[in-house]
């Protein structure tokens, strides 16, 4: 088989690593890829969202499956567009890709079939929302209804900050058109987990649980980033908890997609706070997550690439999907600045110098003339380390990323240590 991933960043380079491990394909090839997929595919100058370009080469190389990674050719209608003209495709359209695409929307499809989520009110009025805010006691949460990267979403303490926050997406555009539209939800205070599941838009597999770090400073200070580091499994998370979260909002988002006259096949990601034992959605994703998807896809045992066949010929009920048992920690490096203003062109020291049993993802980075590796991007690396259990994990991944260096690198100390600190509270 020939496969084509599209995107270019850690997530990506993830995923053509795993499929890279099935008998089945002969071929890869990333679109626009980085310097790690270079070294397992063929990486071709094409941005994610030139989808006529990427269906044109599609046809030139013969590609037997595309996988798409980010949101935004997505939401351009990548899918749609594959489909149009027979070239099998993963991922949803982009009428179903809206989960992700509009808060909104989703919003909406969630109180319209009783999906789980915070109370909270939409607005088009930027003067509307400013008048609702007067009567609301903080902290409340700010989102913008479109795509922002993963930092759309404000979380305000005071009325100040929230009025702020209203007026930087609604009047000054931070976020551009991605702003027209806020929801401003209560602030509901629990612990966030990702639960990311397959689904050919009647099976929904779910995949191991997650918890990521968006904040760019240790102890979650400072700016919302598109995510720090990851850890799996969170003890508190448990089999019973996937399997109540698979029933109540899972299940029936699929299901409430489908009653809307939308094809889903490819992964849903909920993002969840659990209040009180119970979970409530956060928001949905389209696609695989960054960074979750670096820690996730090592620990899964079956041929992934046999997985992401079925859910395009809607068969995903006939594959047993097997997970590891093991823990898996990922530790995000960044380039300073991020998620603001960043230089890039900076050599990149001692990956060779990580352990074998250490996994080293690419993101934003590329070769130079010389063949050395340079820093192009804000998230850079992603150092992932495995182990019987989280402290042989976590130990491992920080005794290696302490060996990569590039002028200006960052990366925060202390994911997965707050599942440290719980496993040393009950013992």
């Amino acid at each position: 088989m020939k496969i084509l991933v599209v995107g270019g960043g850690g997530r990506e380079h993830t995923l053509a690593w795993k499929i890279a491990q099935s008998p089945r394909v002969g071929r890869i090839f990333v679109a626009p890829g980085n310097a790690g997929t270079a070294g397992i595919a063929e990486n071709l100058n094409l941005h994610p969202t030139n989808v006529e370009g990427l269906a044109k080469i599609a046809e030139e190389k013969g590609i037997d499956l595309a996988v798409v990674g980010p949101e935004v050719p997505l939401a351009s209608g990548i899918v749609d567009y594959f489909d149009s003209l027979g070239i099998p495709i993963f991922g949803p359209t982009k009428a179903a890709a809206q989960v992700e695409s509009s808060k909104v929307f989703a919003r909406k499809l969630m109180e319209k079939y009783g999906i789980p989520s915070p109370k909270g009110a939409i607005f088009s009025s930027y003067h509307e929302a400013r008048e609702f805010l007067k009567e609301q006691r903080p902290p409340v949460v700010i989102k913008a209804d479109g795509l922002a990267a993963g930092k759309g979403v404000i979380i305000a303490s005071s009325l100040s900050e929230a009025h702020k926050a209203l007026s930087d997406i609604m009047k000054v555009k931070i976020f551009k058109s991605a702003g027209d539209r806020v929801i401003v939800d209560e602030y509901m205070s629990g612990r966030e987990v990702s639960l990311i599941a397959f689904t050919d838009g009647k099976t929904v597999s779910p995949m191991v649980p997650a918890c990521d770090y968006k904040k760019i400073g240790d102890n979650d200070q400072g700016s919302n980033t598109g995510g720090m580091g990851s850890y799996s499994p969170p003890g508190f998370f448990s089999a019973g908890m996937i399997e109540k979260v698979t029933k109540n909002i899972l299940v029936p988002a699929v299901k409430a997609i489908a009653k809307e006259g939308m094809t889903y096949k490819g992964v849903l990601y909920a993002g969840l706070m659990i209040v009180d034992g119970e979970p409530m959605v956060l928001e949905f994703n389209a696609r695989f997550g960054d960074p979750e998807t670096q820690i996730i896809l090592p620990l899964l045992k079956t041929d992934l690439v046999d997985i992401l066949m079925a859910v395009v010929q809607r068969r995903l009920d006939r594959v047993k999907i097997d997970w590891s048992s093991e823990a898996s920690v990922g530790v995000v490096v960044t380039s300073a600045g991020y998620p603001g203003s960043y230089k890039t062109g900076f050599p990149i020291q001692g990956i060779e110098n990580v352990d074998k049993d250490v996994l080293v993802f690419h993101a934003g980075t590329t070769f130079g003339n010389d063949g050395t590796i340079y820093t192009d991007g804000g998230r850079v690396l992603t150092v992932v380390g495995l182990g019987k259990d989280m402290a042989e994990a976590r130990e491992k991944v920080y005794r290696n990323v302490s060996n990569i260096y590039f002028e200006g690198c960052h990366y925060r100390k202390d994911i997965a240590l707050r599942e440290m600190d719980r496993i040393k509270s009950q013992l």
